[in-house]
Parts: structure tokens; C-alpha cells; sequence
């Protein structure tokens, strides 16, 4: 899957006093995206813990606000891989308005190292073969 797009609308709950989207919040928007690329590719999280043993985690994020996202709007939430390796993915995402003239403005973009981490072990294991091939495609 070479690019994943998900549509979000902006909260009230999302904003600040200010109707601006509160920064932490990006990284939840950021989180459904990852998550719904999964399910698109018949990937629930519970079914890969009870099937595979794994749990995807967060080992660590960089993120770059540009503009500032407002309360009400409907934004596009980004998603591709940047690299993979046999224990981790590392994800490009950003998140982006259309403007009248059906222009886009990035308004954050995000690098985020996801660790497939054994249940069990409780460190870093190595994806299963088949998750590994449905994220080569």
C-alpha cells in the first residue's frame, strides 16, 4: 500500500479555547490513521495480539506543526511507510486541508518508529512472516 488516506473532521473536544486543534491531539489523529491502514488491510490490532502474540507500540515520534488546524474542519490524515524493517515500521505521515482552489496545505507532518513488540517478551520480536508481506505490497 503505497500512501493511505483517512478523512477526519475536527472536535469541538479537539480544539482549545481558541477553536485551534490542541497539539497533542495531531498525534491521536496521526493514531486512527495507523489504525484504520490496518484495517484496510484486514488487520485488527486485538485479532494480530491473539493471532501473532505481538502489540505494535510507539518507540518514538518527531512531529513539525505548520498551520494550525481548526475547529470544524475536514482534514486528510496521510499515511505511508517510510521504511521497513523485520521489527519495526517506520510511518510518514502528514495531515492536510484543501483549500477553495482544492489545493492542499500540509498543515503537521509526523515520523513515527512503530516496534512490533512480543507479548510475552515484552521486547522488540521480529513481525510475522505474513504481516511482513502484506506490508511489502
Amino acid at each position: 500500500m503505497s500512501e493511505f488516506i483517512w478523512p477526519i473532521r475536527v472536535y469541538y473536544e479537539d480544539t482549545d479555547s481558541g477553536g485551534v486543534v490542541y497539539h497533542s491531539n495531531y498525534l491521536n489523529f496521526m493514531e486512527r490513521a495507523r489504525t484504520e491502514w490496518l484495517r484496510a488491510m484486514h488487520l485488527e490490532q486485538d485479532d494480530v495480539v491473539k493471532n501473532y502474540g505481538i502489540l505494535f507500540v510507539v518507540h518514538s515520534l518527531s512531529i513539525n506543526y505548520l498551520k494550525p488546524a481548526l475547529f470544524n474542519e475536514a482534514l486528510l490524515v496521510k499515511t505511508s511507510i517510510e521504511r521497513l524493517s523485520r521489527a519495526s515500521i517506520v510511518f510518514a505521515q502528514s495531515i492536510v486541508r484543501m483549500d477553495a482552489e482544492n489545493n492542499e496545505q500540509v498543515l503537521t507532518k509526523g515520523t513515527i518508529k512503530i516496534v512490533s513488540l512480543g507479548v510475552e517478551q515484552k521486547r522488540p520480536v521480529p513481525l510475522p512472516e505474513a504481516i511482513y508481506e502484506q506490508f511489502l505490497k
